[in-house]
């Protein structure tokens, strides 16, 4: 936001001696930053001549020899190359010593004359290339004759004027005006805003009986519609050029920078069409999809269903709060003008011109407007055309109304002030300086009731008033106090400690990862169905949506160093993940798992397959205390796990994550994935752990292969070895699945390692023998099983 001071100076008092950068410093102070702050024109040494005479160079047929008065006594003589040059013109004269952006001015010759100073082009003062028109371009300025030789040419030009470029914070959209800003500098300063002139006359007719609006859409809450005729479009004042100048912003013509100076006056965005062009109704509706609309920069735009549009009729003449239509854009030639001046939901407008453009109208709107100056600008804007365009204003106006225009009243005591702000603020200064915030105040004992305007956005609960009160009164003032807290024990989550690291310990690394991914990837991993929690206002389409899973984060570091050469990459993560469903926002924690290539243990190395996953995953789980509770079944898989190679993971008979290899439609590589709901196996953990003394005697181990059908699961196998094996059955390991030459087709081989042991003494291999027979005939009968010789 650029503040010109001449422009604030309007509308408010200002102490003599405060300049732009006093200003900016005190402002900042009450927490208004400032980026930059000082003169309009940074030039210094400069005044206004006369041309007494002008002679063409002996040695140049461009150059010429002046002499001009500056008000100093003798004529000074100055080279000018200026086509323009000419006796008689009133021009700007850099002296001696003169500082312009280009650089200092010092006495030289040129081509052998002698020249004491520069004649100036308006250019040459530093004023942005935008702001200029070829004449202040191609040769030197000629001032009027009212000039006065020795004056400051600047302050002639009404270009003396300061400004401050100031950083504000979203929720301060009321600065953003003009207005806006006089309240808070007038608080700041203790002086009242001036009122601002509305004043025009109406014509007898009744414009609203003539013409109709029709909103179709509740984004619009609030619409005028006014109309002028006999517009004669000239060149601006010269103090509307000069204050858009200083806020930034290209003077055009007469009614489009009246449009623009009312903007910046009183925060509310106004938009002209030529009536002569427009049908008699105003339709505000939201766009269809694929819809297209020609705007004033002459871009086809390609619409969808989010935007809102103005329209007639034929069809969209407008982006709502964004860029006005080709169709009814005011040029030269137009004498008659249909006003608009609205308020728009602010969230579609910020979509909108994020898409499009970003404006200083779709600014205003995207943080919030007063709707008590939506007409106050409309107003304001049929007098300055009145009165500037020579416009005469019809009578009668077309309203749409359904915004709430009712200020406000919010209770804060002075007790409560005291207490949040740890300042004890006398009760009058807390008086006085909402008073300066002209917010009317009630006084009732130890409460305050303050009513709150309308063009105060940001003050929503009591501790908004207090922090303006503390801003107000001087956080410099606050005295420094020892804390005194209450000391409480630490804690920390031990079941998702322990996980971490009796992951690290298996040798994996811990990643770190965005919990915004594409909107895509959300949906992947999963078989339950939920709502995608997409991000209002991404800052990239590749991070716009929150993630259900690790996974697809996992997926985007293992690309990240794939990329870079890495082959073996055992990584995990603990992290939030985010749902939607039935309307209802949740979050789960969960532990995931991406391994690949070689799988490396202190001196250990394995090729990473099913197995080796699988055993982190049975590692893990005993760790945590699911030792005999945990089972892996193939059901309820989701699409991007290979489904002979995949199975979820169930405690208790209750799903609690997955775990298999990714499906070559997925990806190519041989990559495995593991992921756990850390807060569903905390619920079912008993965190009762219990200890068994390491048996003193030796075991017997055992190895046996099964010839089975390809229907036939390795736990229905160990479901059996277990019964026949008894206590004397300390562990089963399966080493090898098997299937390919030398088995009959329809057939695979699975391979266990079983361990006995007894506690008490050292087993003989006859009586482990007779268990381990028993266990391969029982396994033989009850599935059909051959053992594999």
């Amino acid at each position: 936001m650029k503040l010109s001071l001449n422009f604030l100076k309007d509308y408010v008092d200002i102490p003599a001696d405060v300049d732009s950068i006093k200003l900016g410093e005190d402002m900042t102070n009450i927490g208004n930053e400032y980026d930059e702050a000082g003169k309009l024109i940074k030039v210094s040494g400069l005044t206004i001549g006369k041309i007494l005479e002008c002679e063409m160079h002996p040695d140049s047929d461009h150059l010429h020899i002046c002499k001009v008065d500056v008000g100093q006594g003798e004529p000074l003589q100055i080279v000018c190359g200026a086509p323009n040059a000419r006796v008689g013109i009133k021009v700007i004269v850099a002296m001696i010593g003169a500082k312009l952006p280009g650089g200092e001015i010092k006495k030289g010759k040129l081509r052998g004359v002698e020249s004491c100073g520069m004649l100036c082009s308006i250019e040459e003062l530093g004023l942005e290339h935008k702001f200029l028109k070829p004449a202040d371009i191609e040769g030197i300025a000629e001032l009027g004759e009212d000039a006065v030789v020795g004056e400051d040419p600047i302050k002639y030009l009404g270009l003396d004027d300061e400004v401050i470029d100031f950083e504000l914070t979203a929720n301060r959209g009321d600065l953003l005006s003009i207005l806006g800003m006089a309240y808070e500098v007038g608080a700041l300063y203790g002086n009242k805003v001036k009122d601002i002139d509305l004043s025009h006359n109406d014509t007898s007719e009744d414009f609203s009986k003539e013409f109709n609006l029709d909103i179709q859409t509740e984004n619009c809450s609030l619409f005028y519609a006014k109309k002028v005729t006999d517009v004669v479009i000239k060149e601006s004042p010269e103090f509307i050029k000069n204050r858009l100048i200083a806020s930034g912003i290209r003077p055009i013509n007469n009614v489009v920078d009246i449009s623009n100076y009312v903007m910046l006056e009183v925060g509310q965005p106004l938009h002209y069409y030529d009536a002569d062009r427009l049908g008699n109704t105003l339709i505000v509706r939201m766009a269809n999809d694929g819809e297209k609309i020609t705007t004033l920069d002459e871009q086809e735009r390609e619409l969808t269903s989010n935007d809102i549009v103005i329209a007639d009729k034929r069809g969209p003449i407008g982006l709502a709060g964004v860029m006005g239509g080709l169709s009814t854009e005011v040029e030269q030639d137009t004498k008659n003008i249909v006003i608009e001046a609205a308020i728009f939901d602010n969230v579609k407008i910020r979509l909108t011109s994020k898409k499009i453009l970003r404006s200083e109208s779709s600014n205003r709107f995207e943080k919030g407007l007063d709707p008590k100056r939506t007409l106050m600008a409309i107003e304001r804007s049929c007098h300055l055309l009145e009165k500037y365009a020579d416009a005469k204003v019809v009578g009668g106006m077309c309203v749409y109304d359904k915004n709430e225009k009712q200020d406000r009243v919010i209770e804060v005591t002075y007790s409560k002030i005291k207490q949040v702000l740890g300042m004890d603020i006398p009760n009058e200064d807390v008086k006085d300086i909402l008073t300066r915030l002209a917010l009317d105040f009630e006084e009732d004992g130890d409460t305050l009731k303050v009513t709150i305007p309308t063009r105060r956005l940001d003050i929503q609960i009591k501790e908004d008033i207090i922090h303006d009160i503390g801003r107000f009164y001087g956080m410099d003032r606050m005295e420094g106090k020892k804390m005194i807290l209450p000391v409480v024990p630490g804690s920390y989550d031990k079941f998702k400690r322990n996980a971490r690291n009796k992951m690290v310990s298996l040798g994996l690394n811990e990643t770190l990862s965005y919990a915004l991914i594409p909107e895509a990837e959300v949906q992947k991993f999963s078989t339950e169905k939920f709502e995608t929690v997409k991000i209002l206002d991404p800052m990239t389409e590749e991070r716009n949506a929150l993630r259900n899973s690790l996974l697809p984060s996992l997926m985007m570091v293992y690309e990240y160093n794939k990329n870079r050469g890495a082959r073996d990459i055992s990584i995990f993560e603990i992290g939030k993940s985010f749902h939607k469903i039935d309307g209802q926002y949740g979050e789960h924690l969960s532990l995931s798992c991406l391994m690949t290539g070689n799988y490396k243990k202190a001196l250990n190395k394995a090729n990473v397959d099913f197995y080796v996953i699988k055993g982190v995953l049975e590692n893990l789980l005993d760790y945590l205390g699911f030792n005999g509770r945990y089972a892996l079944k193939v059901e309820d898989l989701p699409t991007e796990l290979h489904p002979g190679q995949a199975a979820s993971v169930f405690v208790d008979g209750h799903k609690v994550g997955i775990i298999g290899k990714l499906h070559p439609l997925v990806t190519k590589d041989n990559i495995y994935v593991m992921e756990l709901n850390l807060e569903k196996l905390a619920e079912y953990n008993h965190d009762t752990a219990k200890y068994k003394e390491i048996s003193k005697f030796p075991g017997i181990e055992k190895d046996v292969a099964f010839v089975v059908a390809n229907e036939i699961k390795s736990e229905d196998i160990e479901a059996i070895i277990k019964s026949a094996g008894g206590k004397m059955l300390k562990a089963i390991e399966v080493f090898d699945v098997y299937t390919g030459e030398n088995l009959p087709e329809g057939k695979k081989s699975y391979a266990y390692n079983l361990k006995f042991e007894n506690p008490e003494r050292t087993l003989s291999d006859e009586e482990v023998t007779v268990v381990f027979e028993k266990i391969m005939d029982n396994v033989c009968k009850e599935i059909g099983a051959e053992i594999r010789k």
